[in-house]
Parts: structure tokens; sequence; C-alpha cells
């Protein structure tokens, strides 16, 4: 790329696929409008939009697909609570890598932890007549708050950024208090900003949602990848920070996407506090004629959902969190690579005058990982995505993923490679001529 895109040209794409305004655009409207630009002016984008794994699948979860296939277990329907293998390895798991006690039975199979989220703001919805709002604290994964808005969901939320540590209890209890929250969902590490909550915060969540009967939607889709610790030697501490050690009212959703590269398979696990699981909920009952909320979340909403999730899948998320407990696969150093590219890539935009928006965790930097946040001097967030597009690189804005910050999240899985670098280097000193004639 040698000149940027034409402002106009940018603005007829937009107009096309009725955007109004790039910074409310969602992951894959982003996605679209890149490759329609790389197709009129045939080049290649910088794509930091969307988190797809820029590391390839571990053959482990390969060689047990195939081999579930090889014996025709595809012509079964699989069991609508999963499988026993992937309920005994992911409790198996979870007490390696986060020290967390959770049998079998109250371990379930979904179609992804969107499939997950979808599901239990849903049910969550339903436990008590009298809680009927979902509250979210962002930044946070902007399909999350969709999904209730499209269920026609009450939600609240708050930007975390003012407040951490013991500001966070005072926040939690603003809302908490009025007594309509259902449920509270949260990213650790964070996406999109990498921000990591503290035991301590974690301690508060789940003594608040004790206090106030909330349950706590906790998305695990990046497990031990805050690589300031090491995560990786299963059954010893450092583990997993998670709020599930500090309440009953709990579930922890999983996912093979990133941490096993396995994101095409769409499998994860919705793995529920053993209390919570066989609660009995009147609300439930009276409504589906089955009380208990793990009872209900597999063969009232999954069974209406998909029926189940791949047979074969399965077999490959089981001898994947088989194979990490028993120390045979160590997917912590795979993912480590994506630190690196962050780190690498937050240089790059440093020199060219950016600023990482959400640079702290309390007095500690924030790690790098699989994603993180930019900001450009005062610049609002459509001004900024509309500059970066002209310069081709695609992000989101942090607008879309419920911050009240300027700024882009910048997704780094598909930095595989030096040219990536240097022709990002090349592309931002494009933008900061873009900048040097406005000013003119």
């Amino acid at each position: 790329m040698e000149r940027p895109i034409a402002a106009s040209v940018v603005k007829d794409v937009l107009a096309k696929m009725d955007i109004s305004d790039i910074s409310q655009a969602t992951i894959r409207q982003c996605q679209a409008v890149a490759n329609k630009l790389e197709e009129i002016n045939n080049m290649r984008f910088i794509h930091l939009e969307i988190g797809v794994p820029g590391i390839l699948a571990c053959p482990v979860g390969l060689e047990a697909q195939k081999k579930a296939l090889d014996s025709n277990i595809a012509h079964e329907y699989p069991p609508m609570g999963g499988i026993p293998l992937l309920k005994q390895n992911a409790s198996k798991f979870l007490k390696a890598f986060a020290d967390v006690d959770i049998e079998p039975e109250c371990i379930v199979p979904t179609v992804g932890s969107m499939q997950s989220s979808m599901n239990l703001i849903l049910e969550c919805s339903q436990l008590n007549p009298e809680k009927d709002t979902i509250l979210y604290i962002n930044p946070g994964f902007s399909p999350n708050m969709l999904q209730a808005k499209i269920q026609g969901i009450k939600r609240e939320a708050f930007d975390i950024y003012e407040f951490r540590a013991e500001k966070l209890r005072g926040k939690l209890e603003e809302y908490m208090s009025k007594g309509n929250i259902a449920a509270v969902l949260y990213s650790n590490p964070n996406n999109p900003t990498w921000m990591c909550l503290t035991e301590d915060e974690l301690k508060t969540i789940g003594e608040l949602a004790t206090i106030y009967d909330v349950v706590v939607l906790e998305d695990l889709a990046y497990f031990c990848m805050d690589f300031r610790q090491d995560f990786s030697k299963p059954y010893e501490p450092p583990f997993q920070p998670s709020v599930a050690r500090y309440t009953d009212n709990y579930v922890i959703m999983m996912s093979s996407s990133k941490i096993f590269s396995y994101a095409g398979e769409r499998i994860g696990v919705a793995c529920f506090s053993p209390k919570l699981y066989y609660r009995e909920y009147p609300a439930l009952r009276e409504k589906y004629g089955l009380g208990r909320m793990g009872d209900n979340f597999v063969l009232t909403y999954l069974y209406a959902a998909s029926t189940g999730v791949s047979h074969s899948a399965q077999y490959a998320y089981a001898a994947l969190l088989g194979g990490a407990a028993d120390g045979k696969i160590d997917f912590i150093s795979e993912m480590a690579k994506y630190g690196q590219r962050a780190f690498r890539s937050k240089e790059i935009f440093e020199r060219h005058g950016f600023h990482i928006v959400y640079d702290k965790d309390l007095d500690r930097k924030v790690g790098d990982g699989f994603f993180y946040t930019i900001g450009y001097k005062n610049m609002s967030c459509s001004e900024l995505m509309f500059d970066l597009t002209r310069c081709g690189i695609t992000a989101i804005s942090l607008n879309s993923t419920g911050s009240a910050q300027n700024g882009i999240r910048a997704c780094v899985s598909r930095l595989s490679s030096d040219k990536h670098f240097e022709e990002m280097d090349k592309r931002l000193g494009m933008f900061e001529q873009i900048q040097k004639e406005k000013q003119a």
C-alpha cells in the first residue's frame, strides 16, 4: 500500500453497507468493510478487528476428533448433557489450573461460549420474576450485550475504568441493592482491555453476589492467558483467578477457541457451581416443568437451541482438556506468542504517537495478550476508525464494547510475521501524515 485510500471511497463503501457511523459497526461489519476495500483497491488490510486464532489447532484435538469420526460417531445424537469423558476432563482441568472443584455432572458442553452466554442470560432473567436485568462490567465483548438486546432482556452496565479495587464494591452495590439484577457478566482477562480482575476484586463480586442473590457469569475465554504469571504447572499455584472461590452463585464459561485454537469446531463448556446447578427455582418449574437450574439449562434451552453439541468435537475438547490437566499439553507456552505480538505492535503504535487507553491494572502495567486498547490524542472513536481504515488498518471501536473512552480494540492474532509488523509501521506513518495534512 503506497498511499491512503481516498476518503470518498471509504464513505461510499460505508454508505452501501448502511453504516452511518463506523464506530458503531459490529466486528463482522468492520471485517466486511475491510474485505470490500481490499477488493476495490487490490490490497490487504492489517486485520486487528476479529479474534481469529493465529496459531494452528492443537494436534491432540484433531487426532481425537478424527478417531471419533472414524468410529462412525457422526450417526449418533450426542447426549444433551455432554459425553462423560468431556465432563470428567473439564472437571480435572478446572481443578488443575483454577483450583476449583466442580463435579462432572455440573459441566455442560455448549456450541462455544456464545451459546453459553446467550442461554444463561435468558435463564438468569427467568429465575426470579423480580430480577429481570443483566449487569455488564464493561468494556466487554459486544455480542454479549447484543444477546440481551435480541432477547428483549433489560440490561445495565458501567465502565470499570474508574471503579477498580475498593471502588468496585460501591459501584456494584449501587446496582445490586435495587433488587432487579439477575446476573452480572464480565470476562477475565478482559476483552477488549486485557485488564485482569484481582483476587480482592473477585472476592468483592462473590460476596455481593451472595448477599444480593445474583448469578455471576464469568467468561474465562482467555483462561490462564495473563502472561505476567506462570500458570503452566497443573495442580500448582498460581491458579487462574476465579469468582468460584468466593460464592456459590456462579457459572464459569470456558471455550476451546483461543487456548487450544479450536475456534472452528464451536465448542465450550458451561461450568455450574454444584449448589446452583441443583438449586430449585419455582419460576422455572412453573414455566417449563423443570425447576433445577442445571436441568432446565440442558433440557429446555440447549435442547431448543441445538439439541446438543457436535459429538466428535466433544471428543476433541475432552482430549485437549485431559491432556493439559495431565501435563501432556503445554497450551500456555503456545498462547504466549500472543503476548509477544502485543508487545511488539504496541511499541509501533506508541512510536507513532498513539497511547494505551486502558493502561493499568491498579498499580501494574496492563499485560500483553490477545487484545489491547489504543487511542490517539483526543480523537473520537469515529474519526480514529475512519482514518485508520483509510490506511488499511481495521479494528473495532471502544464505543462498541460499552467503554466510555475514545479508542479502538486491537487484536494481535493475525500479526504473525515480520512483514505484518513492517507494514503496520508503514501504514501508521501514513496515518500521521493524514493528521499533519488536517492541521495544515
